[in-house]
């Protein structure tokens, strides 16, 4: 059975519709919370089939506001890029894989919108990703892949809302998997919050059937790209 480290950033955001998608598919999560009182990071990825990186809430690496265990986590993210090993962002976390890759994030006000992305590439995601699919960002600053990346996606405004680093590692700037109640969370858990939520939420809480329908489609293409359902590799006894 293949498992994955997710490192979480705040108490409120976490794998949400995804947690259904790996379980379905027989791949075990393991969650690292280094924010509370005795938790850690993953101190090496030698044992692990994959990493993924949430949201941060309003945490950002731009100087702004960056997040404290930032540079931790960029060691681990370079660990994996020089072994292979898939790394997938979302939101903040994508932003931490465009920077171990060789990119930049810009300095943005903490956001939260409900937009649509649309694809950029027919083959994206081995040809999996919708043509246009909801797109809730929750997020302080903004990645800025390399020039080397792939952009599968845009934003309304043309920002990259999906990219591919190298075969296997994937930046989403929106949460694909995203639930309301995650973000009524957030908006309880930190006095720095976007200004007036409120519509963005109710948009967020009319796209769930359709986040849902995407997420079939987006999932299928990230299992494919990341390789994570594929059979261990066997050393040759010989």
């Amino acid at each position: 059975m293949k498992s994955v480290y997710v490192l979480q950033h705040t108490e409120s955001e976490f794998l949400g519709r995804i947690e259904d998608h790996l379980e379905g598919r027989g791949i075990r999560f393991t969650y690292f919370r280094p924010f509370v009182a005795g938790g850690a990071l993953p101190a090496t990825v030698e044992f692990t089939d994959g990493l993924i990186l949430l949201g941060g809430g309003p945490w950002g690496t731009a100087g702004g506001r960056d997040l404290p265990t930032l540079q931790e986590e960029l060691r681990l993210v370079w660990l994996c890029l020089e072994r292979r090993i898939p790394v997938v962002g979302i939101g903040l976390g994508a932003q931490i894989l465009a920077l171990a890759a060789g990119g930049r994030s810009e300095k943005t006000p903490l956001i939260f919108e409900v937009g649509a992305a649309r694809r950029v590439t027919d083959d994206a995601l081995n040809g999996f990703l919708p043509e246009t699919f909801p797109l809730a960002v929750y997020m302080r600053d903004r990645p800025v892949p390399p020039d080397d990346a792939s952009i599968l996606a845009v934003d309304e405004a043309g920002h990259p809302a999906v990219f591919q680093i190298g075969v296997n590692c994937l930046g989403f700037t929106g949460h694909p998997g995203a639930k309301a109640a995650m973000v009524e969370d957030l908006l309880m858990e930190f006095e720095d919050a976007p200004e007036d939520p409120l519509p963005a939420l109710e948009a967020l809480r009319a796209a769930q059937p359709d986040i849902e329908d995407a997420l079939v489609r987006i999932m299928t293409g990230l299992i494919g790209v990341t390789g994570m359902m594929r059979p261990a590799t066997v050393p040759d006894p010989k």
